[in-house]
């Protein structure tokens, strides 16, 4: 199995975003220079087990949050995010996003059930 570095860069950007803080800063956080901690945000660098417990413990976060792209059973990450993309919205925008996520859902699961039969 090959790991997206890219959706792991995004994931450890966003991260560092939210946690307010520069590449410059967290670069330094991690022992890592400014340009590798751009290249792994970018994905252009793959990084180790050990650096990404680094960062994930520069960041507070779990390293869950860095490799959800890469694992299959993420129900949980990935149920914290629809919740956070809902937070803001209002009473017409949660009614929009529920009825897409619906049919979403049912062309994922008319799909998969057509790929059974094949």
């Amino acid at each position: 199995m090959e790991l997206d570095y890219k959706a792991i860069g995004k994931r450890i950007k966003i991260a560092r975003i939210k946690a307010d803080l520069t590449q410059e800063a967290l670069a330094e956080m991690a022992g890592l220079s400014t340009t590798h901690m751009s290249n792994i945000e970018t994905g252009s660098s793959k990084l180790s087990l050990p650096m990404i417990i680094a960062l994930a413990n520069a960041l507070s976060v779990s390293v869950d949050e860095f490799l959800c792209d890469n694992v299959i059973r993420s129900k949980e990450i990935f149920s914290q995010e629809i919740q956070t993309i809902v937070a803001d919205c209002d009473d017409y925008e949660i009614r929009i996003l529920s009825d897409l996520l619906k049919a979403a859902k049912d062309a994922i699961r008319k799909d998969a059930k057509l790929r059974q039969k094949e």
